[in-house]
């Protein structure tokens, strides 16, 4: 009887050494007997144990670590059905059964020993905890009587399944430490990975432990081949920990470096979903769907001769910082202030599918906070001249693939737009003094608008013209309003204005120049009226029709009309 190693129940010495002779474990015994070999049939090698048959040839071998121990392969609990543990009790009364004369108590006896015993090895031995010859197991957390020990060992030698381990080199486990520090590596780079892709990233990480501690209690099953778990368990999770906190602090210098950069230009809500989307923008210039946002005020030149510079910088401030909330409360991102003039893009640097709409609503909620700031500067009194409550501010878009990106010199530069269709949105603006609109756009920024918006921005027809720069004509439109705010007269107004352009196509000029004149009757900016207002559509019509009809267009006119001026 040799006990095990530190008390533990893995790793038994399979022998006893002494000087008088060898002594071999109670299961290395068991084994021979098992086997039906004689005494003496077991040869000890460096590395191994061989049960050698009286004709040479070996029964089993049983692998040796460090020349004596053997490793327990465990196969149950303690209480289990494969290790059936029966009182002496139990056992003596139907051994006693057995001798009987009685025919159905031998029966009984016979049956229960072929059932319990049949084929198998039977230790025979105290069981008491009193003994204190308890310990755990590998399967067994509570002590459990460490007879098993010796039933557990012979059932490894007998059946072959011995425990295999990676190989080691000069004491040291190369292979586990690869796998520890290779499992490490790659899974905590995909915990610890942000973005868009985190969660993915996240769920591969997790897929690929899974994986792993399958398979090493697949190949332990199937194989017994015993594969490193706590260890690269251990690593992975405290070195993913380090690595997300290492990512929160990242994702904190990244919204800290996304805000400074872009917090003046969009608003807190965009900044927020540009930090959301984890993707760094796209900065040296790409191409992107946009809608160009020019904006510039009526006269601004008379403002500047009528008002000191402090009192012109503090009405400017009051007036861009309306815009400007407006711009970025719907989407929008500031590109740059020129002078009074407000350039803005929606639709970049985070994609928005409906940024012409949210351009056209920016553009009417403009227009409805820059009336009531004339109110509120009309009842300050004599701090502002008249011509500040009248003040008129007139806006251009046009949609379509522009240049966005850090655009300047290597040390000044400044996140920008550039390309033809930003020009035709600042055509845009210039362009609709010339009709007496205050918002004009291009037909792909209203087509692009009715997509996403519906009815809701109530557009009318302007015509064709050929805006300087370019040689094929646009179609324009001017956004009388919103759906919610546009009243009966206004939709009439739009109504006639639609047929008279319809007569002015038709070289009908009598007819255009009258349903102008009713259409300009009830027209939304009347002069005198309106502050700040001196023409509308309607009444640019009349005039351009009554041109016509006295020196009328060459025979090849096609109703456009060609700017001359920016």
């Amino acid at each position: 009887m040799i006990d095990t190693i530190d008390g533990g129940t893995r790793y038994v010495p399979a022998f006893a050494p002494t000087s008088v002779r060898t002594y071999p474990h109670l299961a290395i015994e068991l084994a021979r007997l098992y086997w039906g070999l004689p005494p003496g049939s077991v040869k000890i090698e460096p590395d191994q144990l061989d049960f050698m048959r009286p004709d040479g040839t070996v029964q089993a071998a049983v692998p040796l670590i460090d020349g004596q121990l053997i490793e327990v392969n465990w196969f149950s609990r303690w209480e289990s059905k494969e290790n059936p543990s029966i009182g002496f009790s139990t056992v003596w009364k139907y051994a006693e059964f057995l001798k009987s004369t009685d025919a159905e108590e031998k029966k009984a006896a016979q049956e229960f020993f072929a059932d319990q015993f049949k084929d198998a090895v039977v230790l025979i031995g105290p069981v008491d905890p009193l003994l204190q010859d308890l310990a755990t197991t590998s399967f067994d957390d509570v002590p459990v009587p460490k007879v098993g020990v010796h039933g557990n060992l012979l059932k490894t030698i007998v059946s072959g399944l011995y425990l295999k381990r990676l190989p080691v080199w000069e004491g040291v486990g190369w292979m586990n430490i690869g796998i520890i520090f290779t499992l490490t590596l790659v899974i905590s780079a995909f915990a610890s990975a942000g973005g868009v892709k985190g969660l993915r990233s996240k769920l591969t990480a997790a897929l690929l432990l899974t994986a792993y501690v399958w398979l090493t209690f697949q190949l332990f099953a199937d194989h017994q081949l015993v594969l490193p778990l706590t260890a690269p368990l251990g690593a992975i999770f405290t070195t993913s920990f380090v690595a997300i906190i290492w990512q929160l602090i990242e994702e904190e210098r990244q919204k800290g470096r996304i805000k400074g950069m872009f917090g003046a230009y969009v608003s807190p809500e965009l900044v927020n979903r540009m930090v959301e989307s984890g993707e760094d923008p796209r900065l040296g210039g790409h191409e992107d769907e946009i809608t160009a946002y020019f904006s510039d005020i009526q006269s601004f030149s008379t403002f500047s001769e009528k008002l000191p510079p402090a009192r012109l910088v503090e009405l400017m401030n009051e007036y861009l910082t309306a815009c400007t909330d407006i711009v970025q409360a719907e989407g929008g991102t500031l590109d740059k202030y020129i002078g009074d003039a407000v350039v803005a893009m929606f639709g970049a640097p985070v994609p928005l599918s409906d940024h012409a709409y949210r351009a056209c609503v920016a553009t009417q909620l403009v227009h409805q906070k820059l009336a009531e700031l004339r109110e509120k500067w009309k009842g300050e009194g004599d701090k502002w001249p008249d011509i500040v409550w009248k003040m008129q501010s007139r806006i251009g878009l046009n949609s379509g693939s522009a240049t966005i990106g850090n655009m300047g010199s290597r040390t000044r530069f400044n996140y920008t737009m550039m390309g033809d269709n930003v020009n035709l949105a600042a055509r845009m603006e210039s362009g609709a003094k010339a009709w007496g609109a205050y918002t004009m756009v291009t037909e792909t920024t209203r087509a692009a608008c009715v997509k996403h918006g519906g009815d809701r921005v109530v557009f009318r027809p302007l015509g064709r013209i050929v805006v300087m720069g370019r040689s094929q004509p646009v179609p324009i439109f001017e956004i009388v309003g919103l759906k919610e705010t546009v009243n009966a007269e206004a939709r009439e107004c739009i109504g006639l204005f639609e047929q008279a352009l319809a007569r002015y196509y038709a070289r009908d000029w009598d007819g255009a120049i009258a349903l102008f004149k009713r259409s300009a009757e009830l027209e939304p900016n009347q002069p005198g009226r309106t502050p700040g207002v001196k023409t509308n559509p309607s009444m640019v019509y009349i005039g351009i029709a009554e041109d016509y009809k006295t020196e009328p267009p060459s025979d090849n006119w096609d109703g456009v009309y060609v700017m001359k001026e920016k």
